[in-house]
């Protein structure tokens, strides 16, 4: 978790200071290093977690204007100069702050303020499940009629294709009644509206013509989502033959999606075991019979999820990582 801390005295200084030696990060002094609209702009756009060592008044009124939502803010701390007190202000359990300010207490001895209402019941918090099996929320205004339900002593039924191991929380029963349940664990986009919890454990393979665009392997991806019913959000990296390393239209459509590509050679693809859809032609220019549903395989360690799929000269198929979800939602011994 990338953290950045700001200071607004020599106290809080000293315990920014003893923070980042603890848990990482960079540290700043406000009116010296870096004014407060300065640093909260620059932070909010790309740290996962931001401390305040000062007064909550002044966190909140520095990320008032940039606040946008719960599924992409960063978690925001402040902590007291003294250390007495951690309290999350901002994304506490997407975004990890409940977890961040335990572990600031943890460092300094302060008391963590936790406001969620979960968390103050000691009630299992989905969005705080979410995110330690890794997965992405879509339709996170459900989780309040989740988190509502578990609050007034109601069952929550959650569906997962996986085994889900360790303490079951109260309250929370593991469904194979996929069309009644109220929460899904899954990649594939079902047809009803509820709290869907993606893992991000699939891998993209792709094959391309020299010189395919940008706007190509986009169409070609829609499509293949359309197929196959996954989630965009499920997918979290790119993988393809090393001939296509400098291909300026897979590199832009990967940086849009945000996944790091990796790129194999042939005899490295070839030695991927498995049942593949083999091309003469493509191996007459590759030197293997298929990159796509290779690549994918090889990059993700685990199984095929997606065969080929073709079109205007764009290849493309999934892989998925192995994933053994938990019931693990709070840090061991919390």
């Amino acid at each position: 978790m990338h953290l950045t801390y700001l200071s607004f005295s020599d106290k809080g200084e000293a315990l920014a200071a003893r923070l980042a030696a603890a848990l990482g990060g960079e540290t700043a002094r406000c009116g010296r290093d870096v004014s407060l609209d300065e640093w909260t702009r620059i932070s909010f756009g790309q740290a996962q977690g931001l401390v305040f060592a000062g007064a909550a008044g002044i966190a909140v009124r520095a990320v008032a204007p940039y606040v946008k939502s719960k599924t992409s803010d960063p978690a925001v701390v402040v902590v007291d100069e003294c250390g007495h007190f951690a309290v999350p202000i901002l994304s506490g359990h997407l975004g990890g702050a409940n977890d961040l300010a335990r572990r600031i207490a943890r460092v300094c001895g302060a008391i963590p303020v936790l406001t969620t209402a979960t968390d103050a019941n000691g009630v299992f918090a989905v969005d705080e499940w979410a995110r330690r099996q890794n997965c992405r929320v879509i339709h996170p205004e459900k989780i309040k009629e989740v988190s509502s339900s578990l609050l007034a002593g109601g069952t929550v039924r959650i569906y997962s294709p996986w085994p889900v191991t360790g303490d079951r929380p109260a309250n929370v029963v593991l469904t194979e009644d996929e069309a009644n349940c109220m929460v899904c664990l899954d990649v594939r986009a079902g047809d009803i509206e509820r709290l869907c919890l993606v893992p991000r454990i699939l891998v993209l393979g792709v094959g391309c013509r020299r010189g395919t665009t940008q706007e190509a392997l986009e169409e070609a991806f829609q499509a293949l989502l359309e197929k196959s019913g996954v989630f965009a959000e499920a997918v979290c990296a790119a993988a393809s033959i090393d001939l296509k390393r400098e291909e300026a239209g897979l590199l832009a459509f990967c940086e849009t999606h945000g996944w790091p590509c990796w790129f194999f050679s042939a005899e490295e693809l070839k030695a991927v075991s498995g049942d593949f859809t083999a091309s003469g032609f493509v191996k007459g220019v590759t030197g293997v019979d298929n990159v796509c549903e290779r690549g994918a395989v090889l990059a993700s360690g685990g199984r095929l999820y997606w065969k080929k799929s073709a079109g205007n000269g764009v290849t493309m198929a999934l892989a998925q990582m192995p994933y053994a979800p938990t019931w693990r939602w709070l840090e061991d011994g919390e």
